[in-house]
């Protein structure tokens, strides 16, 4: 019995022995050779970049919305304020008529004179009514009624242009306040974009970079504008404009900047134009209403040349099919191939 124990204890040992001799055979994790990165082939990437440039797209969307808001409200509030002088000043004037009418109703009644002189004062902005063509005090109090009637009449406009201005400002606030909550949600897909970008691993950077040479290539190829060569030259205020925007070469893209240490895409070619001692609207949209449209073959360095068919992008031409612009968040001004997005048209201040 003692031989089957110990025969059983000697044949556990050999089998234990075998065992781990078979699992350290085994591969393990710690143990695995190293494999590339690989689901992300280059179909992948291209789906990366596509995402990428979709969020960005979203956001200079919203961008430009937020900003036609806010040029639409602080205008409205501008004029607000100047109905608000001019009701002020007519409101001091039909007192002052009104004063001067009972006062001169007063004398006449007592049987005594107008005194014209201080009525002439009033009445000197209505040479119709003027009082050197009055001979008898009864005339020229008609002729004051008349007046003080006529700028009541006046009052009541300016009152009336004044609370639809007064409305119309409350709507362009509230439009801006939608505008600007909706660029906060877009803000977090900006966030989400350069959450991609920092995730990326060396060998899809890599890949991006070479796509994105690629494309560039190709919108040199695709220009059909003027001056390929770069031989155009701009001169004047085109010039000081054009010298401007490249003096702003590697500042950040920021939400809404006009400068001066950032810009976003309308911003940089607003204040270069602002600079060169031409100002022009700050949206790239109103820039593409407002600005005298050119074609694309004329188009020369200073042009602004309007992007996507909602107007939401610009840049300014700067000759040889190139153009400098604030591209998007996370980069900085840049000087890009002006074919490198879809054209809507080019538009030239003082055109």
């Amino acid at each position: 019995m003692n031989v089957s124990i110990c025969g059983r204890r000697q044949w556990s040992r050999a089998h234990l022995a075998a065992l781990v001799c078979a699992i350290a055979l085994l591969p393990t994790p710690s143990h695995a050779a190293p494999t590339e990165p690989d689901p992300k082939d280059d179909k992948s990437i291209e789906g990366i970049r596509a995402e990428l440039n979709g969020l960005y797209r979203e956001a200079e969307i919203a961008t430009e919305a937020y900003n036609t808001a806010d040029v639409k409200a602080a205008g409205q509030k501008k004029r607000l304020a100047s109905l608000r002088k001019d009701l002020s000043r007519s409101e001091d004037r039909v007192r002052d008529l009104r004063n001067l009418a009972g006062a001169a109703a007063r004398t006449q009644y007592r049987g005594g004179d107008l005194a014209s002189t201080g009525i002439q004062l009033l009445l000197g902005d209505h040479p119709d009514q003027a009082l050197d063509e009055a001979s008898q005090a009864r005339q020229a109090l008609r002729s004051l009624v008349t007046v003080s009637n006529s700028q009541q009449n006046a009052r009541d406009k300016v009152s009336q242009q004044t609370d639809v201005a007064a409305k119309k400002l409350r709507e362009l606030r509230s439009s801006r306040a939608a505008k600007a909550a909706a660029k906060k949600k877009i803000e977090g897909k900006i966030a989400r974009a350069e959450q991609i970008e920092d995730g990326l691993q060396q060998d899809q950077t890599r890949k991006l970079a070479q796509l994105d040479d690629a494309e560039t290539r190709k919108a040199k190829s695709r220009w059909t504008g003027s001056d390929s060569g770069g031989g155009a030259q701009a001169t004047g205020a085109a010039e000081r404009a054009v010298d401007f925007a490249l003096a702003q070469m590697g500042k950040p893209y920021v939400w809404g900047a006009v400068g001066p240490s950032s810009y976003d895409c309308s911003g940089l070619t607003s204040r270069a134009w602002a600079a060169a001692g031409h100002p022009i609207p700050r949206t790239s949209q109103a820039q593409w209403q407002g600005l005298g449209h050119v074609s694309l073959a004329s188009a020369r360095p200073g042009d602004l040349i309007i992007y996507f068919n909602d107007a939401t992008h610009v840049g300014l031409y700067i000759g040889g099919g190139r153009i400098v612009h604030a591209p998007r968040p996370g980069r900085s001004v840049t000087i890009a191939p002006a074919a490198s997005m879809p054209i809507l048209g080019v538009v030239r201040p003082g055109a």
